[in-house]
């Protein structure tokens, strides 16, 4: 499939970069709220978007939420803050950075399993896929590592990035929070090539489309519909950049 408007937006942006450092500043903080909402939004958090900013900045909220649901947001944006930095360092995607995002994403909420791959099997709840068995996840992890360092100077970003995250879920490889990691690691790979972030948005329309095409990609080893949706939101992400640029 081709990627041209993405090329296209990006070529824009690039051209009007770097950034002046209080406007980057301002999307990134943006981009941290919007990121954090979407992302657990979509596995059940109940957090308004203005309730996320606010527990990001260190209140808390009532309205009958959770503080599980408190902890999931200062969790994401921290794993956020994290990306950023690796990226700034330009370090490579491994096991162990994977393993660290993954624990930061559930630390406070389940200490034993964070950071850990899983040690029995899982079922999706209301999907056709049924993960690999819990013995093979490590060898899987590892032939997903070894797919990740052969494609990532061959696929178009938004390709790997998309593909990547569809793989890394097919395999579950943790008791929870596959999805939120998932995630991270896919703006990871496209934030390392130069891209801002994407985010795949909550609304119901848009988490349906997500789940339905990730399990295409699952059960009918049809990708294509799951890497478009990726960059569509790679789009928009562009375009909220250059917008903000005043780049039309």
């Amino acid at each position: 499939m081709g990627f041209d408007r993405v090329d296209e937006l990006k070529k824009k942006l690039d051209e009007h970069g770097p950034l002046d450092p209080a406007l980057a500043e301002k999307l990134r903080e943006v981009y941290r709220v919007e990121w954090t909402y979407h992302s657990n939004a979509i596995e059940g958090n109940t957090l308004t978007l203005l309730e996320t900013k606010i527990v990001l900045e260190g209140l808390t909220v009532g309205n009958g939420k959770s503080l599980k649901e408190h902890i999931e947001a200062v969790n994401h944006a921290e794993a956020i803050d994290y990306l950023e930095d690796v990226v700034s360092k330009n370090e490579p995607l491994t096991e162990q950075l994977l393993k660290h995002i993954h624990y930061l994403v559930i630390k406070n909420i389940d200490n034993q399993n964070a950071g850990q791959y899983r040690k029995r099997n899982v079922r999706i709840s209301g999907s056709q896929h049924v993960p690999p068995d819990f013995l093979t996840v490590q060898d899987e992890m590892e032939k997903l590592m070894k797919w990740y360092d052969e494609n990532k100077s061959v696929l178009h970003p938004v390709e790997l990035a998309a593909i990547f995250h569809h793989r890394f879920v097919y395999i579950h490889p943790f008791i929870d929070g596959n999805g939120r990691t998932g995630r991270l690691l896919m703006n990871f790979i496209l934030m390392q090539n130069g891209y801002p972030p994407a985010i795949i948005k909550s609304k119901p329309e848009n988490r349906l489309v997500y789940y339905e095409t990730l399990e295409e990609a699952s059960v009918h080893r049809r990708t294509e519909p799951f890497v478009k949706l990726v960059a569509k939101c790679v789009e928009e992400s562009l375009l909220d950049y250059l917008h903000a640029l005043g780049v039309e």
